[in-house]
């Protein structure tokens, strides 16, 4: 079994926070995602996304692209695997507190292997994923969710 841990930081005055736990207990078996992300847009919903690099230096902008191996076009989770981006992840939906509880299954983003997602990022961005849906120039690239407001490194963690 392999766990890992994003702790995200706010991009500028986001003032978003929280964490979430990455786990995966077989080589071909699904990744569980869950945790909390606070200070959102109260009721929105948000595109989450695991990017290529999780280097910080420059906030959200030097996370790069959705992590892509296979040149696949934006998608949700719930496409076709072999159809969509490893890294489109969807959407979190806030509550009226701003609070989003994450609880993702996924068959793609995988923490062992040739395209593990460690040493990754995810980045939280400000409006929702159009999932590839939206008809606007960046559908099929970056899902049209606005700008990076938040991010981090996937990282492996302390065992418990």
């Amino acid at each position: 079994m392999a766990s890992c841990v994003c702790v995200f930081q706010a991009e500028g005055s986001s003032g978003v926070s929280g964490a979430l736990k990455l786990s995966q207990t077989t080589e071909d078996g699904a990744t569980s995602i869950e945790g909390q992300i606070r200070g959102l847009t109260a009721g929105q919903k948000h595109g989450i996304s695991v990017c290529v690099f999780g280097d910080l230096s420059d906030g959200g902008d030097s996370c790069g692209p959705i992590f892509n191996p296979f040149g696949k076009t934006h998608g949700a989770p719930t496409d076709d695997p072999s159809l969509r981006m490893v890294g489109d992840l969807g959407n979190v939906q806030a509550d009226e507190n701003g609070v989003a509880s994450v609880k993702i299954e996924d068959k793609l983003v995988k923490l062992f292997g040739p395209h593990s997602v460690i040493g990754r990022s995810i980045v939280i961005f400000a409006g929702a994923d159009d999932t590839g849906r939206g008809g606007q120039e960046n559908s099929l690239t970056t899902g049209n969710a606005g700008p990076r407001i938040a991010f981090g490194v996937i990282g492996m963690a302390k065992a418990s």
